[in-house]
């Protein structure tokens, strides 16, 4: 199934279930790390400028937002986790949000785990993939920033990442960045197979 990203609209910003979309569009959540990349990722596999709000200052998603591309998928940003200058409480009510809504939705058929392909990923990302692993909801795992390292030293950092999450290898892994379109067509065919 081809998806044209052009026919782009945001149906909802959700806060809990009763929000949520009342469709059978199937639904792509991605979750990440507050500054790992995840408004330029959705910016750029939608061929769009600033279509979700990128910023200086990570951690303002504090919704679901639900995208509707070609009505034929809705792509759910979740807000980004680990994010430091958020107070306790808050972290625990987007703990919240994230844990119901991937538990609950009915839509959702995979989730873009975002990783920052430069580092090893986080203890938060550990949590967030183990916790996708326990709830057999599959995952595509996209590792952002790819300019930022030579190609030649990219298979050391992805098996560093492997390693660090016990990757499991029936699950999808995209090299992707924004700056210059890198893992683009390889993000887009892994989304549609699950559409």
């Amino acid at each position: 199934m081809k998806i044209n990203p052009n026919n782009l609209q945001l149906t909802i910003s959700a806060a809990s279930v009763k929000q949520y979309p009342d469709t059978d569009i199937p639904e792509i959540a991605l979750a990440g790390r507050s500054n790992v990349g995840k408004s330029s990722f959705i910016n750029t596999l939608l061929n769009r400028k600033n279509f979700a709000r990128t910023s200086s200052s990570p951690g303002k998603t504090q919704l679901l937002n639900f995208y509707n591309v070609d009505n034929k998928v809705h792509l759910v940003d979740v807000p980004g986790y680990g994010y430091a200058r958020v107070s306790k409480k808050e972290r625990e009510k987007f703990g919240k949000m994230i844990e119901e809504y991937l538990t609950t939705a009915p839509n959702l058929k995979a989730v873009l785990a975002l990783v920052d392909l430069r580092h090893e990923p986080s203890e938060d990302d550990k949590l967030m993939y183990t916790f996708l692993k326990f709830y057999n909801i599959p995952v595509i795992l996209v590792a952002t920033k790819a300019d930022k390292i030579p190609r030649g030293k990219w298979n050391k950092h992805v098996s560093v990442i492997k390693k660090a999450l016990k990757f499991d290898s029936t699950d999808d892994f995209v090299i992707f960045s924004s700056f210059d379109k890198t893992g683009i067509d390889e993000a887009w065919t892994a989304i549609e197979q699950y559409v």
